[in-house]
C-alpha cells in the first residue's frame, strides 16, 4: 500500500495535484489506515498515471472521466471531438497574434484594413504624419458609427485621390496646419475646396448624409480645432454660399455670382 507522496511519485505528479482529483471526483477517495493516513493501491497508480496522461495530451480535465469511463469507440471519438476543438482554438489564438501584429502599426488598432491603406497611401504622397494622425482619428470616430459603409467610403476617397485638386488639397492642409488665419494659403485651400463641391453638386454626390447629428458636430470640432485658419477657412466658404464641412449644404444667396444646381 502506497501513501499520497508515494503514489504522486509513482504517477509523475505532485501531492496536490492528487488533492485535486479527488476534490474534483476523478480519483476516488481510498481508505485509511489505523493512523487515518489515504492508502493506495496499484490500481490507484494506473488510474493516477491514465489521468496525467490524458491531461498532458491537452485533455480538459472536464472531459478526463468521460475519456477514461469510455470504451475503444467512444474513446477514439471523444480525441477526436477534442482534437477538433483544439484546431478551432489554435485557429483563434492564430487570429489573436495576426491582430496583434496588425497594432504595432497604430491604425490598425480601430481601424479597417481598407482606411489602413488609404492612410498609408496619403504617406505615400507626402502629407505630413501630423495630418494624417488628425484623418486617422476623423475615420475612427467614422468607423464605429458607420461600419458597413466605410469601404465603400474609401473607394470613393481612392477615386478622389486621382483628382490633381485633391492632391494639392492634401499638399496644403498638411503643409499649413500651423498657418495663421490670414495666410494666403487659406484661401486657396477654399478654392480648391469649392471647385471639388461644384463638381460633387453637378455629379449628383454631394448632400448624402449617413452620420447622426452628434458625430457631424464631433467631426466638424477635429476640422475646426485643427488648424488656426480653419475657422477662417468655413468663413469664407460660407461667405461664398456653402455651410458645414461634414454635412455641406448650398445656402441661398442672389448675390452669388456662380450659378450651380441645388443640392
Amino acid at each position: 500500500m502506497l501513501t499520497i507522496s508515494r503514489l504522486a511519485a509513482y504517477a509523475g505528479v505532485t501531492v496536490r495535484a492528487v488533492r485535486h482529483y479527488h476534490q474534483i471526483g476523478l480519483l476516488p477517495e481510498p481508505g485509511r489506515d489505523q493512523s487515518g493516513y489515504r492508502t493506495y493501491d496499484a490500481g490507484a497508480v494506473v488510474r493516477l498515471i491514465r489521468i496525467r496522461t490524458l491531461a498532458d495530451a491537452g485533455v480538459p480535465l472536464a472531459r478526463v472521466q468521460e475519456l477514461l469511463d469510455a470504451g475503444p469507440a467512444a474513446f477514439a471519438d471523444g480525441v477526436q471531438e477534442i482534437d477538433m476543438d483544439l484546431r478551432a482554438e489554435i485557429r483563434r489564438l492564430q487570429g489573436t497574434r495576426e491582430r496583434l501584429a496588425r497594432l504595432v502599426a497604430g491604425e490598425h488598432l480601430a481601424l479597417p484594413r481598407s482606411v489602413v491603406d488609404y492612410l498609408d497611401r496619403l504617406r505615400g504622397l507626402g502629407v505630413e504624419e501630423r495630418y494624417i494622425e488628425l484623418e486617422r482619428d476623423a475615420w475612427i470616430m467614422i468607423a464605429a458609427q458607420a461600419p458597413h459603409l466605410i469601404d465603400a467610403v474609401m473607394v470613393s476617397k481612392h477615386e478622389q485621390l486621382d483628382d490633381p485638386d485633391m492632391v494639392r488639397l492634401y499638399s496644403l492642409v498638411s503643409g499649413a496646419l500651423d498657418c495663421p488665419a490670414d495666410d494666403p494659403r487659406v484661401v486657396e485651400v477654399a478654392d480648391i475646396v469649392e471647385r471639388l463641391w461644384i463638381r460633387a453638386v453637378e455629379a449628383g454626390e454631394l448632400g448624402a448624409d449617413d452620420f447622426d447629428d452628434q458625430l457631424v458636430g464631433l467631426l466638424d470640432a477635429v476640422m475646426v480645432e485643427s488648424a488656426p485658419g480653419a475657422v477662417r477657412l468655413l468663413e469664407i466658404l460660407e461667405e461664398r454660399g456653402w455651410r458645414g464641412w461634414t454635412r455641406i449644404e448650398r445656402v441661398p444667396d442672389d448675390r452669388l455670382n456662380t450659378q450651380l444646381p441645388p443640392s
